[in-house]
């Protein structure tokens, strides 16, 4: 009986030492002499704990199979407890890239992150002259040409797009009748309120030939219709002078007509009465006399120069070289401007293929003109320098002529069609 309850005193030991193993778990550290170090691996306290057990096996296994079962279930229990704890999985970062692939990290820094948020675009839509466009086509786009948006202007001629994703787009404007505006590419960040400026549509090219696309005979008689009714005062003529910038060419019919009818009109035998009346005060030519016959010959010299001026220099050479006798009013620009092209529209002119070119008719017009005089100037006045003389004082006069023109005469100018106003 004492041999049992020595032996079962023994078990009781072993029992409470294995137990307290167990409550403190394999973390805590142990005395050297009687359990596992803190430092010591996992591998070497699993084989210290099987030690231990086997040696309490053995010193209860003669107390009998019962309590040596008993001791092997407590011996059994740290190793199943040890098992059960939870596993430490390694992370996502510590486990190595697979052969070939890119670590995501580099992906993401890789590809920028798309810009979030919109903003506004807006604009107005004008003509080259400043008038607002209404109904105008306005596509709003993305930098590699996909239509994002569209709309037609309002009649103010404005436009808004609103909620515009962030980023660059351009914009294409478009109207019928007019040519298309392209903006060049624009960024827009998140919350920008845009405004597109100068967005100007262009006069489409097929428009310019409208004034001409009709029966080119009968336009040009129009011309000589309208020339013909414009007066100063609405007495004197001004036969050669068009406020239509775009004014129709005439042809060689045309040009005698308009001729002719300048060298009757009475004022042309008013004016050459005036001239041979301040000759005959001043005794210019003295060879002419004086009294009545005098003054006819110098009224006849002074007409004279009309007709042959007039003739040669507007519908003869005009004809021959095929230009534009007019002078074509500009009305536009700075005083300077116009009037250095008054003064440069006496040798040069606009040829009836709307090109500017040397006025080699004006031109050759005045000094021939002036060649003609030495047939009926007195005889003691005739040669080169009368013919240079003549043609020189034309030429000059002419560029007076023309800054008259431009900037008093058109405003004291009767019969002149409403829509002419020069150039645009």
């Amino acid at each position: 009986m004492s041999f049992y309850i020595y032996g079962g005193a023994i078990l009781q030991n072993s029992f409470l030492r294995i137990a307290t193993q167990v409550t403190k778990g394999e973390s805590a550290p142990r005395d050297s002499s009687k359990g596992c170090k803190a430092s010591t691996s996992e591998s070497k306290c699993m084989k210290e704990k099987v030690r231990r057990c086997s040696e309490s096996i053995g010193r209860v296994g003669m107390l009998g199979p019962a309590y040596a079962l008993m001791v092997i279930a407590l011996c059994a229990m740290p190793l199943k407890l040890t098992a059960q704890q939870p596993t430490t999985v390694a992370s996502v970062e510590a486990l190595p890239d697979a052969p070939g692939l890119v670590p995501a990290a580099e992906l993401e820094a890789a590809e920028p992150a798309p810009q979030k948020g919109s903003g506004t675009v807006s604009g107005t839509v004008i003509d080259p002259n400043g008038g607002v466009v209404e109904g105008a086509k306005v596509v709003l786009r993305s930098r590699n040409g996909a239509e994002m948006r569209t709309m037609q202007s309002g009649s103010n001629g404005e436009f808004t797009f609103n909620e515009v994703p962030a980023g660059s787009f351009r914009l294409t404007v478009s109207a019928e009748g007019m040519g298309t505006y392209v903006s060049s590419d624009v960024a827009l960040r998140s919350g920008d309120s845009l405004i597109v400026s100068q967005v100007v549509l262009p006069v489409a090219a097929t428009t310019s030939s409208v004034t001409v696309s009709g029966d080119r005979e009968q336009l040009a008689q129009q011309q000589v219709s309208i020339a013909i009714e414009q007066r100063v005062f609405g007495v004197f003529p001004n036969f050669y002078s068009t406020y239509d910038w775009s004014a129709a060419p005439m042809g060689a019919k045309q040009k005698f007509h308009l001729a002719f009818r300048a060298i009757i009109d009475p004022m042309s035998f008013a004016g050459a009465a005036g001239v041979a009346g301040a000759e005959q005060i001043y005794k210019v030519f003295p060879e002419y006399g004086f009294g009545a016959t005098g003054y006819l010959k110098r009224f006849g010299a002074a007409y004279t120069n009309q007709v042959s001026g007039r003739m040669l220099g507007s519908a003869v050479f005009p004809a021959l070289f095929r230009q534009d006798p007019r002078y074509f009013y500009m009305g536009s620009g700075t005083t300077r401007h116009r009037a250095l092209y008054a003064i440069s529209a006496s040798v040069i002119a606009r040829g009836d293929n709307g090109r500017w070119q040397p006025s080699y008719a004006h031109i050759m017009g005045n000094f021939s003109a002036g060649a003609l005089s030495n047939l009926y100037y007195p005889e003691g006045n005739r040669g080169l320098t009368l013919t240079l003389m003549n043609g020189l004082i034309e030429t000059a006069g002419s560029a007076g002529t023309n800054l008259v023109r431009e900037f008093f005469l058109r405003g004291v100018t009767s019969k002149v069609p409403n829509y002419a106003n020069g150039k645009p």
